[in-house]
């Protein structure tokens, strides 16, 4: 479709002097109703242009229509740094966002099609049961009693808890908070229902239940009147009913240790009861039907053909299809929600907003294509047209070729990142895109080419009877001292291969997006232990301690403790986070502040980007550090930024930085490109040939086609997704896969290559 000129003014969103973050004032008009893709490198604007100021403005003014009572128990927006916004339309952002680790929200309820199930089998399932709750495991009417609709049951492993050797003296509860003289260990040892001088084992029958399962018992302790409870009961009460990523770290390894999940026996780990079981349809329970991979549920579904659903059937039918059609086809309706990774997660809303009955809104998609084969991409392109030709504007952040070549309209940020972008280098089409002098127009039509001569491997590392998820028995030698690339569709079986098998052996370092543990308080200047060059610097030059200069420590600015923002707890909604009046944001007190280095303070040091450190800190472990997060393309990224703000491909290219100094080690990456603009894919692929050169094993997991090229070693998984996956339908080097294979991969390779 060609863009076509927008008739009037209010066919254009109008932003006037946006300066978010490192925006210098710009002026654009993004036409509505069309597909605009923003382009340009990594910290160049585009997440402030697209979700900071547009989307965060619609958003705003959505919440301002809501009554003071209703604004009361929503977090506060700020107005985005802009002089004008004109012809807003609702906004509804579908980023990559886990969706969060309630165990009770799975595929199935996240798009509605459980729902949809649910109401086919009350109206046809056979016997009859009741209404649509019936069938739900979130309904009392529905769950299993015994797991309450969970699917499994925690057993704690007592042996985890205890030393059975020693007595309570000798401290023989190994829990975290319970050492000997703890409060917890007095409220046991002083309840009179257990020897304290007796070894564990040596205790009567009913003194070792009273020790572990006696329910709440009023006690005095003390003097005070208080609740004894057996050590597995509170254990259970304190540790076990929150979500585990709440918990400490040393407590959340304590609880992965202690509790054991097995699924209920009396439901066998679908979440309902016998009489939710007991309703079939052509010979299948509901659980039986949320089981099956989507792909082959569609099928079935497309089948029922009693009139009283048809009209379900279609919409169903509709949502399956489009969940296919995304590359999700191998995942199941009770898949829980937590365990998506984050472009799995994304695709799931993007499938929920297909079905929407809303026209003329504002879409805005984070990287869309991340997590996706080559082959799914142009699936996906198909569902980003499907949005814009329902009428609805969409705006979409991406790096992929295949996407901004679907664009009707293009926004290039640029030239560079942080201070060196933020400026429009191009508006328009495609077309005129690839003739622009832009870093994004002279890189759309790039191809990294095959290598000359492929590195020769210097040992193998044996993959044996690998069968984890969907994979068949794999059995596959990955060739140790060169570049390995793992790739096949989503869901093909890549994943379950590389992280079900390597980690954990002598050597074998895994790189990935996960988030990193840790808090607000932590930034990449303290995750890197570039912080501790930093503050020695500053204090051998002011003659002061060097614990001034850290926001955890002495230096902190006592209304914040450091953090730069003050965090309000809504009770019923996420806690809303203000910039500190006492400090201004800056987290040192005005003492600290006082002390200098080479002219700057220690919160103008934390706030330079890593590149504009580098220029500062010319030698030694800062300047060590500083050099390895630039070669892994994070110049732009500033030294003070909280770890909970970087993307997953941020997140992986931080931790890479902190591993590179490893030498002799086998490197496992996921996805590396995620994130990375074309221009820095290059530099990406010359720091793994730099890994490889330096005598390390890099394998990598990736869809990117320039670092399919670039490997010397290929396996190709597939041939399908799901079940129609888990084999490896290639290995060879690149060359042989475009010339010899016909797998989805080969295909692919093949027309990048040209």
């Amino acid at each position: 479709m060609n863009p076509r000129h927008p008739a009037d003014a209010h066919d254009v969103i109008e932003v006037r002097g946006a300066r978010e973050n490192n925006l210098a004032g710009i002026d654009l008009d993004i036409p509505k109703r069309r597909l605009t893709v923003f382009t340009g490198v990594s910290g160049s604007g585009k997440s402030s242009l697209v979700f900071g100021t547009v989307a965060a403005e619609s958003q705003r003014l959505i919440n301002e229509t809501y009554s003071a009572f209703v604004q009361g128990f929503m977090p506060p927006v700020g107005r985005p740094e802009v002089d004008a916004l004109r012809n807003l339309s609702a906004a509804i952002v579908v980023d990559q966002e886990r969706m969060g680790a309630n165990s009770r929200s799975t595929v199935g309820t996240a798009t509605d099609a459980h729902t949809m199930l649910r109401i086919i089998f009350s109206r046809i399932g056979v016997p009859h049961v009741g209404t649509s709750t019936a069938f739900s495991f979130n309904s009392a009417e529905g769950m299993c009693q015994r797991c309450e609709g969970l699917g499994r049951v925690s057993d704690i492993d007592v042996d985890q808890l205890v030393d059975r050797d020693l007595s309570l003296d000798e401290g023989a509860i190994t829990v975290p908070n319970f050492t000997v003289g703890s409060w917890y260990w007095q409220n046991i040892v002083e309840s009179g229902f257990v020897p304290r001088d007796v070894p564990l084992r040596d205790l009567t029958p009913e003194q070792w239940e009273d020790f572990l399962h006696k329910p709440a018992t009023k006690i005095k302790l003390g003097g005070m009147n208080t609740n004894y409870e057996g050590l597995v009961v509170k254990v259970r009460r304190l540790y076990l009913s929150k979500d585990v990523e709440s918990l400490q770290p040393h407590i959340r390894a304590f609880v992965e240790r202690a509790v054991r999940f097995a699924a209920c026996p009396d439901c066998g780990g679908t979440r309902l009861n016998a009489a939710a079981l007991s309703a079939k349809i052509n010979g299948r329970n509901i659980a039986d039907c949320a089981a099956m991979q989507i792909s082959d549920l569609a099928e079935f579904v497309r089948k029922l053909d009693d009139p009283s659903v048809a009209p379900l059937v279609a919409t169903l039918s509709a949502t399956l299809d489009s969940m296919v059609e995304v590359g999700l086809g191998y995942l199941s309706l009770d898949r829980e929600s937590g365990t998506l990774s984050g472009g799995e997660a994304q695709r799931v809303k993007m499938v929920r907003h297909l079905g929407s009955s809303l026209t003329d809104v504002t879409y805005v998609f984070d990287e869309p294509t991340v997590g996706l084969h080559p082959h799914d991409i142009q699936r996906m392109n198909g569902l980003l047209l499907r949005l814009r030709d329902k009428g609805n504007t969409v705006l979409v952040v991406e790096h992929k070729p295949e996407t901004i070549e679907i664009a009707d309209h293009v926004v290039d940020l640029g030239p560079g990142a942080g201070t060196a972008g933020g400026r429009i280098c191009y508006t328009g089409d495609v077309a005129g895109l690839r003739a622009s002098d832009t870093l994004t127009g002279r890189h759309l039509d790039h191809r990294a080419a095959l290598r000359e001569r492929v590195r020769r491997p210097a040992g193998h590392l044996p993959i044996r009877g690998a069968s984890q998820h969907n994979l068949k028995n794999v059995d596959v030698d990955i060739p140790l001292g060169v570049l390995t690339v793992v790739t096949g569709v989503a869901g093909s079986g890549k994943s379950s291969l590389i992280h079900g098998s390597l980690p954990g052996r002598d050597g074998v370092v895994v790189v990935d997006q996960s988030a990193i543990r840790g808090s607000r308080r932590s930034n990449p200047a303290t995750y890197t232990g570039l912080l501790d060059p930093v503050r020695t610097a500053f204090a051998k030059a002011n003659g002061v301690k060097a614990a001034l200069f850290s926001a955890n420590s002495e230096g902190a600015c006592p209304n914040c403790k450091g953090i730069g923002l003050v965090y309000t707890d809504l009770a019923m909604m996420a806690g809303v986070a203000t910039v500190c009046e006492e400090c201004e944001g800056r987290r040192f007190t005005a003492e600290v502040l006082k002390y200098k280095l080479r002219g700057k303070d220690i919160s103008q040091v934390l706030a330079m980007s890593v590149a504009e450190a580098r220029d500062f800190f010319t030698t030694g472990q800062a300047r060590a550090i500083l050099d390895r997060m630039c070669d892994v393309g994070l110049g732009y990224l500033s030294l003070g930024q909280p770890l909970t703000t970087l993307s997953g491909g941020e997140r992986q290219r931080l931790k890479l930085a902190i591993r590179m100094a490893d030498k002799g080690t086998v490197y496992v990456l996921d996805e590396p490109t995620t994130g990375l603009h074309l221009a820095d894919v290059d530099q990406l692929l010359a720091l793994l040939d730099r890994l490889v050169d330096d005598g390390n094993t890099v394998i990598v997991i990736e869809h990117h086609q320039a670092v399919m090229a670039h490997a010397d070693w290929i396996i190709d998984l597939g041939p399908g997704a799901g079940h129609d996956g888990g084999r490896v339908v290639f290995t060879g080097t690149p060359r042989d896969l475009v010339t010899t294979a016909d797998t989805l991969t080969a295909q692919h390779l093949r027309d990048y290559l040209g």
